[in-house]
């Protein structure tokens, strides 16, 4: 609870200073701007959230009916809801994946089953990130829509780099038990001298537990091949959505941007934010968004926009998560 309140603190406090800096010139235009918004496309962008949600708690759904025919797509959507409140409010969206563990544990699956469900759902969402990211670096490649000597796109580049080696490091934990025993062996043994492990066999036991729960879930995910390219596509397709919210906002206000580039836009955004160590990438999403967006729209307009995007894609999450955890009994 400490450290749900820290981050809380943060993220007022790094919102304030963004709006300050971002509404201070030119108020009053970029609120006439803002009430100015066409209300078919900013319901639509509202509507595109909540379909990555619905996308993102079948994809839930499909990994844990697999091992509890009890489950049900509604579960699974509901679970994907609440889930959003604790991404939104720890740094690198690292609370999420704790809280479904723990509720698919209440809903009848074992402590081991959970995981599995989880882990799975994260392989399949790492392979659709990366995918999209190399898609859209290859794309401006060809297309050279932002600058090759860009600070920011250097920045991308890191990013994809990073998520790559997340999804290689995946698959090696995933299906190498003897790169995994040496692995574990030596961090923990490293820890240990460094006198930040205390309990050196009791961390080699948990570690091993959770490496062969990876190991199990990655067979799983990767023997049947039909629910692996579903629930990857899922999170390809909720992706896409979600990086085409700044078009439906963009055209809110009469601007059309081909949506490809949009899709290209956002993929980069996405990719220097998930690199920020604060809760919701605050602050690093926003400013990233601003600098590249301003390729095609510029003024009081893009810092509008900026901020709609961020309520649709982040507070708008936090607000309906937190009602949904409200009305749960397990939250409690």
């Amino acid at each position: 609870m400490k450290k749900n309140k820290r981050n809380f603190i943060i993220i007022i406090a790094i919102t304030a200073i963004i709006l300050y800096f971002v509404l201070k010139d030119n108020f009053a235009q970029k609120i006439e701007y803002l009430l100015s918004f066409d209300i078919k496309w900013l319901i639509l962008s509202f509507l595109l959230i909540i379909a990555y949600w619905f996308l993102k708690g079948l994809v839930l759904y499909y990994c844990a009916s697999k091992v509890n025919k009890k489950y049900t797509d509604k579960k699974g959507i509901l679970l994907m809801i609440t889930t959003q409140f604790f991404h939104a409010i720890t740094p690198f969206a690292a609370g999420g994946q704790p809280w479904q563990i723990y509720k698919l544990k209440k809903d009848g699956l074992t402590l081991g089953q959970s995981t599995n469900v989880v882990i799975q759902d994260f392989i399949a969402y790492q392979i659709a990130l990366v995918f999209l990211g190399g898609c859209a670096i290859t794309a401006n490649y060809i297309m050279h829509i932002f600058p090759s000597d860009s600070l920011l796109k250097k920045l991308v580049t890191i990013g994809f780099i990073i998520n790559t080696v997340v999804v290689i490091v995946l698959f090696v934990v995933a299906f190498s038990k003897k790169w995994n025993k040496k692995i574990i062996d030596g961090t923990v043994t490293l820890l240990h001298k460094l006198k930040i492990i205390k309990d050196k066999e009791e961390k080699l036991k948990k570690s091993e537990k959770f490496i062969h729960n990876f190991h199990q879930s990655a067979i799983i995910l990767f023997k049947d091949k039909f629910n692996m390219i579903r629930i990857i596509s899922l999170n390809f397709i909720a992706l896409v959505g979600q990086y085409l919210i700044p078009f439906t906002l963009l055209m809110g206000l009469g601007i059309y941007i081909n949506p490809l580039l949009v899709i290209i836009t956002s993929a980069y955004v996405m990719l220097i934010g998930s690199m920020v160590p604060i809760p919701g990438g605050t602050g690093g999403l926003e400013f990233s968004f601003l600098a590249f967006f301003k390729n095609f729209v510029t003024g009081p307009k893009l810092s509008i926009i900026m901020i709609v995007w961020r309520l649709v894609t982040y507070y708008f999450g936090i607000i309906v998560g937190g009602i949904a955890l409200n009305f749960n009994r397990e939250a409690k």
